[in-house]
């Protein structure tokens, strides 16, 4: 059985309530949402003796939420990951945005689509479980332009999937650049470790070099050769002491085999101590693997250390509003914008 339930989460400054998801199939899987920020907040799945644990890292209070320097869980927009200097044009007109990671812009802005509150309507079917989420960003919100209306539909299946599928429409010619910001430690949210351990298959054959500030060179490099390869399942932690641009890890866009907007394979995570595995699917041309260098045990990260969890954000190519050579992230009136991702969970075999 596939079920929805609701209940109060906590209330916002201004009163606004805030409202907590469960979702949950008969497997005993559990996924918990917020409307603030579109958020995942926790995902429990079994271990290889049946055992339910979190594996996605959370706060414990909407306070936490509302600050939320890593963007746990959240719907990062309008564009994820950077925009160099914040600027970029666009048929003629150069826009400047925020420049909240150094000299450049990150994930949406000061105030991006994970800080803001969502309209949310449950689901649910034979075949899944789910909440819609929606938000409509005025024209210039954030420095971009045209009224943006988004929907991100988060839908629990029999099949043990957690698909994420998000559209969007505009008013006006404007850059988009959807992804969730999860961040996952398969043996357990709370477990203390690292995932240095973690076997992890990327089906990415290139990945795209950046600068010292994260922005992309303009090239797709080979992997072959390098720490950057997950060609095969290799342990995160083998050689993430490498110099990767001198970030103490991984923070990488890598560029997904096959082709753009068909739903296809893009990494593979496994957890050998407790047999969690998760698979990803998505229609994106790329994949951020980002291993947590900024944690540090305090209350920011969740009390995780550094390396203490995973990125795979599903997504555009980093500052492709200044790259032409990468796939476009325009989106124009009566163009409708689409992505799916899927997060596939069981046990090793």
């Amino acid at each position: 059985m596939l079920t929805v339930q609701h209940e109060p989460y906590g209330q916002l400054e201004d009163g606004s309530r805030v409202d907590q998801y469960l979702l949950q199939n008969a497997a005993g899987i559990r996924v918990r949402l917020i409307n603030w920020g579109a958020t995942v907040t926790t995902v429990e799945v079994p271990d290889k003796d049946g055992n339910l644990a979190n594996v996605n890292m959370a706060f414990e209070s909407l306070p936490e939420y509302v600050a939320n320097p890593p963007y746990f869980g959240g719907t990062c927009g309008r564009f994820a990951n950077r925009i160099a200097k914040g600027k970029f044009s666009l048929d003629g007109n150069e826009y400047t945005l925020a420049t909240n990671n150094g000299p450049n812009h990150l994930h949406g802005g000061l105030v991006g689509f994970n800080k803001k509150l969502w309209l949310a309507t449950p689901n649910q079917s034979d075949d899944e479980a789910s909440v819609t989420f929606t938000y409509v960003s005025p024209d210039g919100e954030e420095g971009y332009p045209g009224e943006l209306s988004v929907m991100v539909e988060y839908a629990l299946t029999k099949d043990n999937e957690l698909k994420i599928n998000y559209t969007a429409q505009a008013t006006a010619p404007t850059v988009l650049n959807l992804t969730n910001h999860c961040y996952w430690n398969l043996a357990g949210a709370k477990s203390g470790a690292t995932v240095h351990d973690h076997e992890l298959k990327l089906l990415c054959s290139q990945f795209i070099p950046v600068d010292e500030t994260g922005i992309p060179t303009g090239e797709l490099a080979p992997v072959a050769g390098t720490c950057m390869d997950f060609t095969t399942p290799q342990k995160i932690g083998a050689r993430i002491t490498e110099p990767v641009n001198g970030n103490g890890g991984y923070d990488h866009c890598y560029v997904v085999d096959g082709d753009a907007g068909t739903l296809r394979p893009a990494a593979k995570v496994t957890d050998p101590t407790t047999g969690r595995v998760m698979e990803i699917f998505t229609t994106e041309p790329g994949v951020q693997l980002y291993t947590a260098n900024h944690f540090d045990g305090t209350a920011d990260s969740a009390g995780a250390p550094k390396h203490g969890a995973f990125c795979l954000e599903t997504q555009h190519f980093p500052d492709s509003p200044n790259q032409p050579q990468f796939p476009t992230t325009v989106l124009k009136p009566g163009d409708t914008y689409t992505q799916t991702t899927v997060h596939k969970f069981s046990v090793a075999k």
